[in-house]
């Protein structure tokens, strides 16, 4: 099991309506996005914060830790817009190279610093929806939006071949071990082509039995999963509305 697959099943915010969960995800990351603010990206920041890790009590330490990964990777990526290469020194910093200057400026900072906060608070927000909704809940929410059967199925079978692609690639890879297939840069090399070449057919092998499978079970073109209904309470839709008018608020004022 996925580790925020096993986290969501032990959220104590699981059992709130999924409809509810979606509905403030999506809003709170519209606003996030749309308002391109450090003062939204901030205060969705500490809520979502708040309710994944305080009210649904997910490890603060392992919520961090989650929180790196995509971390890394917009640092990686807002470090284009703040370090420029120029013939001239601007006003931020410049560190002279030859000729040339690695240099930057005060907007750039300011415009990766807002575009970082901005994509981490819309990150919390689908971090709120996956660590503490399960998949069948929030498949079963988008049913009831009207979206396309065929969208959702992919979506499902997907979901479920993560598992069985991650369990296969991690005996494959303890197989290799066991046979000092790691024990120097070319061996590992040749052993990931022989592990993503095995995948790759014992996928297509696995995907036409679980299509027999289903055939045999009476497949009519649509998947029937059993999801189990939370009502939903008018003061959560009310935390939601009010959240997101304040956001709103917010923007207004710092924009």
């Amino acid at each position: 099991m996925l580790l925020i697959d096993r986290l969501s099943c032990q959220s104590k915010l699981r059992y709130i309506n999924a409809s509810v969960k979606l509905m403030y995800a999506v809003l709170t990351l519209a606003l996030c996005v749309l308002s391109r603010s450090a003062a939204v990206a901030a205060l969705v920041f500490a809520v979502n914060g708040i309710l994944t890790a305080g009210k649904g009590g997910i490890p603060l330490s392992l919520y961090i830790k989650l929180l790196t990964v995509p971390l890394a990777f917009l640092i990686a990526g807002t470090a284009a817009v703040t370090i420029n290469i120029s013939g001239e020194p601007l006003d931020a910093f410049a560190v002279p190279v030859g000729e040339w200057y690695i240099t930057g400026s005060s907007a750039g900072i300011c415009q990766a610093f807002r575009l970082c906060a901005t994509a981490l608070g819309a990150v919390t927000c689908l971090y709120f929806l996956s660590l503490n909704t399960v998949m069948t809940d929030i498949l079963a929410a988008c049913r009831k939006l009207h979206m396309p059967p065929l969208l959702l199925e992919l979506t499902l079978l997907i979901y479920r071949f993560i598992f069985v692609l991650l369990k296969t690639g991690t005996a494959i890879m303890t197989s290799q071990q066991s046979r000092l297939g790691n024990r120097d840069f070319r061996t590992r090399v040749r052993s990931f082509g022989l592990m993503g070449s095995s995948l790759f057919i014992l996928a297509v092998k696995r995907s036409n039995a679980l299509y027999d499978a289903m055939e045999a079970r009476c497949y009519d073109g649509s998947l029937k999963v059993l999801s189990r209904e939370y009502p939903a309470r008018r003061r959560q839709f009310a935390f939601v509305i009010l959240f997101e008018l304040f956001l709103g608020g917010v923007w207004f004022w710092c924009g």
